[in-house]
């Protein structure tokens, strides 16, 4: 007996000890996993259910003068899915009853409703099945993402992030440039990237096993912030027609391109820059001249012709070295000592012309006989007063010419007296259209520009260009010169264009040879008019350019656009007409 209950004790230790240990192993465990490693486990935890977002800061809009967007941003979604929760579910699909719905059903209705593509939405699926991530369709609109929604598919998280679109198109694609994979690619977008681009923030969300997202698990982690609004001295309206301007006139032209700038003379603020053919940043991959992408006006260099010799009249009245009735003998042609010659563009006897006359007339050697009143290094220094051989100091765009000439010129004699008449020289257009600027405006070149700033969310204005005045030429020296630009619209190489009803026109010709290598010149040109409006009081400057014309190789061709924009600029500012008679002077002696 006595034994029996010892054994029965023995066995009830052995339980209880046994339990004991039993409870032990499970405390060990329990502490091993709620204190030892709840850290490790929760964070491994969260991850498999934590689902991280981004949030996207809204890149900053281009807008012209009067704040009409250029460029801005709008929301597009992505369609997204974790394969692993890809199944066949009871659902309506965007009808009106409950019914089974499989997977190739819905993805159908889902590729029928963003005009997405089934078959590569199930490829995506089936590419890692047991994954978290697969993007179904991207860049959906509202609308289209409204009637993806609408189906109700519960497998599907929708992704938000910010889109570009051009309201004005192709009509400023040359300015804004436009955004790629890659970010930014070309003009004012890459230039100000820094400004307009938003800083993308992030947020998590914690979904259950069945995919759907668990309320009040959303965490951000990092806020987004918005770019900033670069605001532009382009007047849209006027861009257009600046833009069908000259696209009309060079295909009449059989040119290869063409350009525009219209330029407000007391502040020097370019009102439009047209290019044509140019981009429409809605659809890039639509222009296959890639020259296309940029502006031609900006980037593209050609020597400029006889719109220079404005510029060499001027220094020379500045510097008292001729006056508007100055004059010389003026051969067809002049040899010179080293054997180089130059000639007119058209056959004449020997003239009498003044200095009015040789602009009158657009006379390489006439302007030669005068200008080498001047020195070599004066002429050069005038020239680069006047925005030449530098970079354009006040506008940001990428591509331009770095042109980054000496102090001195480096030119050969023959060079020396080309660079007189437009030859030998390189300018871009908004070059030629700074020399106008700087005499319509007394002499006092305002260094061009087209952006007034990006002013950041905060309200802080950065990026505003130093358009600090610089005398070039005396107002004295500039007043004669416009005066006598109105000799070439009255009775000179534009005298066959149409005046324009009430206005004084001073203006410029150019048409400049195309350099061929090392086969010198040929007969392809580059046409150009540069002029100011009214003459007694310059409000606006216009030009106009064109590139290996077909139809009409000389300035007369291009003298319809000029006369087009400039009566569009004049209409749409309400300019006062003139008042006075043309200032004229004689044009011989």
């Amino acid at each position: 007996m006595t034994k029996t209950i010892r054994n029965r004790r023995l066995r009830y230790s052995v339980v209880i000890v046994a339990v004991i240990a039993l409870v032990a192993v499970f405390v060990i465990r329990l502490v091993d996993i709620q204190v030892v490693q709840a850290a490790e486990l929760n964070k491994a935890s969260t991850a498999k259910r934590s689902i991280p977002v981004t949030l996207y800061g809204t890149r900053g809009s281009i807008v012209d003068r009067n704040g009409t967007e250029l460029a801005d941003s709008v929301t597009r979604y992505n369609i997204t899915t974790a394969p692993r929760l890809v199944k066949d579910f009871q659902g309506k699909l965007g009808g009106t009853r409950v019914k089974d719905v499989s997977v190739a059903d819905a993805l159908a209705a889902i590729a029928k409703a963003s005009d997405g593509d089934a078959g590569a939405m199930q490829k995506a699926i089936d590419a890692n099945p047991g994954s978290d991530f697969a993007y179904l369709v991207k860049g959906l609109d509202v609308k289209h993402y409204e009637a993806v929604r609408a189906l109700d598919v519960p497998w599907l998280y929708p992704q938000q992030q910010s889109a570009r679109t051009y309201p004005t198109g192709a009509t400023t694609g040359n300015i804004t440039g436009f955004m790629g994979t890659d970010g930014a690619q070309a003009g004012l977008e890459y230039a100000y990237n820094q400004c307009l681009a938003g800083t993308d923030g992030s947020q998590t969300y914690e979904r259950g096993e069945d995919g759907v997202q668990l309320p009040g698990s959303t965490v951000t982690t990092k806020q987004a912030k918005d770019g900033g609004t670069l605001e532009t001295t382009i007047d849209s309206d006027l861009q257009y027609m600046a833009s069908q301007d000259i696209a009309d006139a060079a295909q009449q032209l059989g040119a290869v391109s063409a350009t525009a700038t219209v330029t407000k003379v007391k502040t020097g603020e370019v009102l439009a820059v047209a290019d044509w053919p140019t981009v429409d940043p809605n659809n890039v991959d639509g222009t296959t001249d890639k020259g296309a992408y940029g502006s031609r006006a900006l980037t593209d260099t050609y020597e400029p012709g006889s719109t220079i010799k404005a510029a060499i009249a001027a220094a020379l009245i500045d510097q008292g070295k001729a006056t508007p009735t100055t004059g010389v003998v003026v051969p067809y042609s002049r040899t010179f000592p080293w054997g180089g010659t130059i000639h007119d563009s058209e056959f004449h006897p020997t003239e009498n012309l003044t200095l009015t006359g040789i602009l009158r007339d657009s006379s390489n050697v006439g302007i030669t006989e005068l200008g080498s009143r001047l020195t070599e290094q004066e002429r050069y220094d005038f020239m680069k007063k006047f925005g030449l051989f530098q970079p354009e100091s006040a506008i940001d765009y990428p591509g331009q010419p770095g042109m980054q000439y000496g102090a001195s010129p480096n030119w050969d004699q023959q060079t020396d007296i080309n660079s007189m008449f437009g030859q030998g020289i390189s300018t871009t257009a908004m070059q030629v259209a700074s020399i106008y600027q700087t005499i319509a405006n007394d002499g006092v070149r305002i260094p061009l520009h087209f952006v007034k700033g990006c002013t950041t969310p905060d309200g802080t204005t950065i990026d505003a260009p130093g358009v600090q005045p610089e005398r070039v030429v005396s107002a004295n020296a500039a007043t004669q010169v416009t005066d006598m630009l109105q000799s070439v619209v009255t009775g000179g190489t534009l005298v066959g264009m149409k005046p324009i009803s009430g206005y004084n026109i001073a203006a410029k010709t150019g048409t400049a040879e195309v350099a061929e290598g090392s086969k010198g010149y040929g007969a392809q040109r580059i046409t150009s008019v540069a002029g100011m409006a009214p003459a007694e009081d310059p409000q606006y400057v216009v030009t106009v350019t064109f590139t290996k014309p077909q139809t009409n190789k000389w300035s007369s061709g291009a003298a319809p656009a000029f006369r087009t924009l400039m009566s569009q600029v004049l209409e749409k500012y309400r300019v006062a007409p003139s008042t006075t008679e043309a200032k004229t002077y004689p044009s011989t002696w």
